[in-house]
């Protein structure tokens, strides 16, 4: 997770240095394409029968979100502090809860409920509706955290009969489309600076995710989340040394209430599942740990 944060990072710092040249969208494509080429020795691995699928059009649904999110999410980095950017990013889990009452009918109870309401008034510090240092870069920024919360409870749906290379490689098949069309409207052709920093973008965002999904395959969610919060300081610390910004009161403080309200709802998320299995495993109807 400590690699998968610090790759994340190092991704964003790419896609401001690439949006000096490039508009956001066209960045979003070609991190798309690069992320693709990285991402084909899935297919190598496990051959065309990873394709075989019987929910392509929840996939198109997942991939279709997921863009809209990305193109947010790349047009916020270019255009706020990459600090303010990161953190806002971070309260995509207080939305997931949400979501997976709405959608996915689970029960969440008063103290997650509480975590979920200081996470959103952390997120109005660092967004400060009303205030002068308000800007609609960050509204685009909590649209792409929106956005990328429904992703997730649609990889949830996913994951229950679909292989987890399987849902990487799609979604970079698709997103490879679906992102070219907003970048053929902004298209100015890359220069050599251009190319390096997209295809670094596409290389670090890809080996994120392998660390990522890894680390949330060896251990509990619980303990790594506050390591995810690595990122922050990482692109603080860039963002600063390469385009002198520095995080303001406001970000800092709104930060730390997000970071307290998230790692509260992953602990609570890992006693849960927790729960279940011993449940499961009382009722015989689980298989021993291995």
């Amino acid at each position: 997770m400590v690699a998968a944060a610090v790759l994340f990072g190092l991704m964003v710092v790419t896609i401001r240095l690439a949006s000096h040249s490039m508009h956001p969208f066209q960045v979003a494509f070609l991190r798309n394409l690069f992320g693709l080429v990285f991402a084909l020795p899935l297919l190598a691995r496990a051959g065309w029968g990873l394709l075989r699928t019987q929910r392509l059009g929840l996939y198109f649904l997942r991939c279709s979100i997921g863009i809209v999110s990305m193109l947010c999410g790349f047009w916020a980095i270019a255009h706020l502090p990459l600090a303010q950017a990161v953190a806002i990013s971070y309260s995509t889990p207080i939305f997931i809860t949400i979501g997976a009452v709405l959608v996915l009918g689970e029960v969440v109870r008063a103290r997650r409920w509480t975590a979920v309401i200081a996470g959103f008034l952390g997120v109005l510090v660092v967004v400060r509706p009303g205030l002068e240092g308000f800007s609609l870069a960050s509204l685009v920024a909590l649209v792409a955290a929106v956005a990328s919360a429904m992703v997730a409870i649609s990889i949830k749906v996913l994951s229950r009969t679909e292989p987890v290379d399987a849902i990487v490689l799609y979604t970079t098949l698709i997103w490879v489309p679906l992102s070219l069309l907003p970048a053929l409207w902004v298209w100015v052709w890359p220069s050599p600076w251009g190319w390096l920093w997209g295809g670094l973008a596409g290389a670090l965002g890809t080996a994120a995710h392998w660390f990522w999904t890894r680390a949330l395959r060896a251990g509990e969610a619980s303990a790594l989340t506050p390591i995810s919060f690595l990122q922050l300081p990482v692109v603080a610390a860039l963002a600063w040394w390469l385009f002198d910004e520095k995080p303001d009161a406001w970000t800092l403080c709104g930060s730390l209430i997000i970071f307290a309200s998230t790692a509260y709802i992953a602990r609570r998320e890992a006693l849960l599942a927790r729960k279940v299995l011993r449940d499961a495993r009382i009722a015989g109807d689980a298989p021993p740990q291995r």
